[in-house]
């Protein structure tokens, strides 16, 4: 038996009357209000903004210089570089001009790089810079189907490289004498017809290609639009990475909704930006809001005296007044009359340094820990949770300002279904279903059976139509006792308990008691050791000092508190360096490799269990 979904959902003729691709979305957004800001994009110091018409005419350039180039419906065109506004131009250029973009991450390596391009058949690429093309010119000779690479920061090389300017140079003589060129691509497109093929982050094994036709994007965004969470004058602060499929919504939603879009994916300029963007709302990886608590905490925690039991009370109360509201009851009149005033005090001015604004964040990608979520709650700055994978073209369920409950992902988006299956799997079936993997038919068969996407992911169904997620399926482990181990929950447990841990991985796969790997966060731990007697010492020499086992066993003690007797973390390393992209221990969306980490480390953990 399977126990399926059946919650009230809004009006779904808004999902019904959906453009027919993006391309029509876009021309749709483009004539309701052309002169609308549509993005603002840091140039040097300062920001600038664009209009949607404007945007129509530069991505319109960048299509015809596609056509030009020979690009044909549904040929891909892959674009490497980080979050920018030329992204969204090169991914607008590639819908009007009827062909299918191709994603890829800016850290990812020269090796994938190239079986991605060759994989997908990408005829033509977008590199973001000289590192870009470096990659692509290493393996020339394997990505035979590449004939031009169109460089965004500098000019070509006369041959196989040409610079973004010179595209749209192109662009524009090409419309100047084919005049509707464009309109009749876009014409040829239809609802099945392929949008964007997203390789998945391969946590383990080479990644595998997922076809996501137009419907599923326009899907995506008519349903979230259908929620009423968000309207034209809104504002998107977008760091995400575009190349993720959670980034690659964030990009769609604007052409449905009308909102506009600050872009820039310097992760080290988030704390920078948003007091000067100051957005109504913000999707982020739960890595960021755990920095961004830990951070806020430990100062706090730090500052001691007047200052520091201010905030205490201050946060205190308001904890207790989301608490109650959560879940549906009332607030005295004396905790209202104090969180008033605390919030006024101190918490109005945590929020400044958010730009004073935020209604909400969206957080997804993996588990949010819930003390983090409660706190930014209390902080006045729901995050709502969300569930979605890349073959779900991400949004799959989500949380609602009105109905958030903490620990869940929220309801499935009108339109999509869920049902658990016997094993405790989360099936998902709607228009936002992969249409399969690029050339694994046998893996498509396996994952996609009647319509319904096989997760892989462990999750139940709350009497309110909530779904909660307990664990990756195939991370679930059973220690030589028998007992089952849900280790993604004890990991996101640890990292709200703990304000400077980084990464924190739970191994016991057979073993006899259950043990971790553990990371800090070296911005946090180097201002915890100049604390601590070590103000010059590395982050290496404070890792390793006894002080910081010291430190990091009182958090293990204090989680373990909450777990079952088999659960419980016996022995952890705290590694000497933290777990990188680079080194191809977490994904560029942050989410963990852990098969990769743990066959790494294995002679360090095999140490604690002799």
């Amino acid at each position: 038996m399977t126990k399926s979904l059946s919650a009230e959902q809004p009006d779904l003729s808004v999902i019904e009357g959906r453009a027919t691709s993006v391309a029509h979305l876009f021309v749709e957004r483009v004539a309701k209000t052309p002169t609308r800001e549509a993005f603002r994009y840091p140039v040097g110091e300062q920001w600038k903004s664009i209009t949607w018409s404007q945007v129509d005419e530069r991505a319109r350039r960048i299509a015809a210089g596609l056509v030009s180039l020979g690009v044909e419906p549904e040929d891909r065109v892959a674009i490497a570089s980080a979050t920018r506004l030329e992204w969204a131009l090169a991914d607008l250029g590639i819908m009007l001009c009827a062909a299918a973009t191709t994603t890829i991450y800016p850290s990812t390596t020269a090796d994938d790089v190239l079986f991605i391009t060759s994989d997908s058949g990408s005829v033509v690429v977008f590199a973001e810079n000289e590192e870009q093309v470096a990659k692509l010119r290493g393996g020339r000779d394997v990505i035979p189907s590449v004939t031009k690479v169109v460089q965004i920061d500098g000019a070509g090389d006369g041959d196989w490289v040409i610079g973004l300017d010179e595209l749209e140079q192109l662009g524009a003589a090409y419309l100047s004498e084919n005049d509707g060129a464009l309109e009749k691509r876009i014409a040829q497109l239809t609802p099945e017809s392929l949008a964007t093929l997203i390789y998945t982050s391969g946590t383990t094994g080479r990644p595998k290609g997922v076809r996501l036709s137009h419907d599923a994007w326009t899907y995506e965004a008519a349903a979230v639009d259908s929620v009423r969470i968000l309207n034209e004058d809104d504002v998107q602060y977008l760091w995400l990475p575009l190349a993720h499929v959670f980034g690659k919504v964030l990009l769609t939603l604007p052409l449905q909704i009308g909102f506009p879009t600050a872009i820039d994916g310097r992760v080290d300029k988030i704390v920078e930006n948003l007091p000067i963007v100051r957005p109504t709302w913000m999707g982020a990886a739960p890595r960021i809001f755990e920095k961004v608590y830990g951070r806020i905490t430990t100062m706090m925690a730090g500052e001691g005296g007047v200052k520091g039991k201010l905030f205490d009370w201050a946060s205190g109360n308001a904890r207790k007044v989301a608490t109650a509201r959560g879940a549906g009851g009332k607030v005295s009149p004396v905790l209202g009359a104090q969180h008033a005033i605390g919030d006024k005090v101190v918490l109005a001015k945590i929020r400044e340094r958010f730009g004073g604004r935020v209604r909400f964040f969206i957080s997804g990608s993996a588990a949010l820990n819930q003390d983090v979520a409660r706190w930014f709650d209390a902080m006045g700055m729901p995050i709502l949770e969300g569930y979605g994978l890349t073959e779900t073209a991400a949004a799959s369920c989500v949380n609602r300002p009105d109905s958030n409950i903490v620990g869940t992902v929220g309801w499935p988006v009108p339109g999509t279904q869920v049902k658990i299956a016997d094993d405790g799997e989360v099936l998902i079936k709607g228009p936002g279903v992969m249409q399969g993997y690029r050339g694994l038919d046998d893996v498509t068969a396996e994952t996609l059976v009647d319509g319904w996407f096989h997760t892989g992911d462990i999750g139940e169904l709350l009497p309110t139509g909530h779904l909660r997620i307990t664990d990756r399926k195939k991370d679930l482990f059973k220690t030589s006792n028998g007992k089952y181990v849900a280790p993604s929950l004890i990991e996101a447990t640890f990292k709200g308990i703990c304000p400077y841990a980084s990464q924190f991985v739970v191994e016991g796969d057979g073993r006899k008691f259950v043990s971790a790997l553990v990371t800090l966060d070296e911005e946090a731990i180097v201002e915890w050791g100049a604390a601590h007697g070590m103000p010059d010492a590395d982050y290496r020499t404070i890792v390793t000092s006894d002080a910081a086992r010291e430190m990091v066993q009182g958090y293990v003690d204090e989680l373990n508190l909450g777990l079952n007797r088999w659960e419980q973390i016996k022995k952890f390393i705290i590694l000497p360096r933290d777990l990188t992209v680079e080194e191809g221990e977490i994904t560029p969306s942050l989410k963990l490799k852990r098969t990769v980490v743990t066959r790494k480390f294995k002679e360090d953990l095999d140490g604690l269990y002799v």
